[in-house]
């Protein structure tokens, strides 16, 4: 517990009668709202399901509050949860057409941000003239992210867009380092096959 950089926060909130999103509560909610938020959007595909499944996500997370026993690092407890959410989620809605990619709004106001291999808007690789296309690529990713299955979407929104490593990602899913490692080998692959095209054609013109 006490390795836990979440634990005073936590042990607080255990301590407080839950009369409303106030005092320690508001204090947890501000620390993960962005990152619930970005979790679930990378995995549902959506701003408004990502709103729905970061909704679900604190309304599980402060109802079985009391329950954490510090047994897994708290930010691991949470991460879960948000997974769990937003794939539930997208499996509730499969039978409906999902929003168009190409409607996301900009992720510079969402909080996403691209996986450090992929990402377009590194000022020390990024051309003039390929300012123009960085949104497009955006796009691209966001496509390629999406259709993986949703074991290897969470794994990868995990490692590149929370930028968790091998332990904490097992420790998170529930599963093994080297399930984590093959599923992202997986995951690696799926995503160079899709996007070497998009890139050759970004970075090459």
């Amino acid at each position: 517990m006490h390795s836990d950089p979440d634990s005073k926060l936590i042990l607080a909130c255990q301590a407080s009668p839950m009369t409303g999103l106030e005092g320690p509560f508001r204090e947890l909610y501000e620390l993960y709202k962005d990152r619930v938020y970005n979790v679930c959007y990378r995995i549902s595909g959506n701003p408004s399901d990502a709103l729905d499944a970061a909704q679900e996500t604190f309304g599980i997370l402060f109802r079985k509050l009391r329950e954490f026993r510090f047994e897994s690092k708290f930010s691991s407890w949470v991460y879960r949860i948000a997974v769990n959410a937003a794939i539930d989620l997208r499996r509730r809605n499969s039978s409906r057409k999902l929003t168009s990619l190409d409607a996301l709004q900009d992720t510079r106001d969402t909080g996403s941000r691209v996986p450090a291999r992929f990402d377009p808007a590194d000022e020390r690789i990024e051309m003039p003239i390929h300012a123009a296309s960085r949104h497009e690529l955006e796009r691209e990713v966001q496509r390629a992210i999406q259709r993986l299955s949703p074991k290897l979407r969470a794994i990868t929104v995990l490692r590149y867009i929370e930028n968790l490593s091998y332990e904490q990602i097992a420790e998170t899913l529930q599963i093994s380092i080297g399930t984590v490692k093959s599923r992202l080998a997986r995951a690696h692959d799926m995503l160079d096959r899709e996007l070497t095209p998009v890139l050759d054609r970004y970075y090459l013109g």
